[in-house]
């Protein structure tokens, strides 16, 4: 009795000594919104003409791609290629470092509703990136400030059988401001 008694013991005194020597997990939180303008470089004619202004969050967690909630969105001036109805939707990963800088990743994609089939798609992949800086307590959830995103734009759909190539160039797109530069 008194061995079965010392065995519960012994193993109830390496359970509870175990639960505190696990390495805790770091989660960062980084989080974006407010106004960004997009302006488009290169292409001809209509193509050259899709800047926009756009409104979205994002709550990315760990620097893994999530789902951007877009709120607003804007052509400057869409010309005849996105008359009405677009959709827009994307993805973003935000990394934050402990000098409170930021960096990522982003595609964002604009389709027509009316005329049907054109798509803006915007990436930051092979060439661009995200750009920031953070505020915030560790522990919290940062903020995205100062955000800049670039990368290479494309058009498809039926609107580009009128244009004049390129359907495509870079872009750079502004948090909170009309105008930035690339990092």
């Amino acid at each position: 009795m008194k061995n079965a008694a010392f065995l519960v013991l012994l193993a109830l005194a390496l359970a509870v000594s175990s639960c505190g020597t696990r390495t805790p997990t770091t989660t960062v939180e980084t989080t974006t919104s407010g106004s960004w303008e997009a302006q488009l470089i290169g292409g001809t004619e209509q193509a050259s003409l899709l800047n926009f202004v756009t409104q979205f969050t994002l709550t990315n967690v760990n620097g893994v791609s999530e789902p951007i909630t877009v709120t607003g969105f804007a052509f400057i001036n869409a010309e005849s290629c996105f008359v009405s109805a677009e959709n827009e939707a994307g993805t973003a990963s935000l990394n934050s470092n402990s000098s409170n800088q930021v960096t990522g990743s982003m595609t964002y994609t604009i389709t027509s509703g009316s005329p049907a089939g054109n798509v803006l798609t915007l990436t930051t992949s092979p060439s661009g990136g995200i750009s920031g800086t953070s505020t915030g307590a560790p522990g919290t959830i940062l903020t995205l400030s100062n955000g800049v995103v670039w990368g290479n734009w494309t058009l498809t759909g039926p609107c580009t059988s009128g244009l004049t190539q390129p359907v495509q160039g870079t872009f750079i797109m502004c948090q909170n401001a009309p105008t930035c530069t690339v990092p």
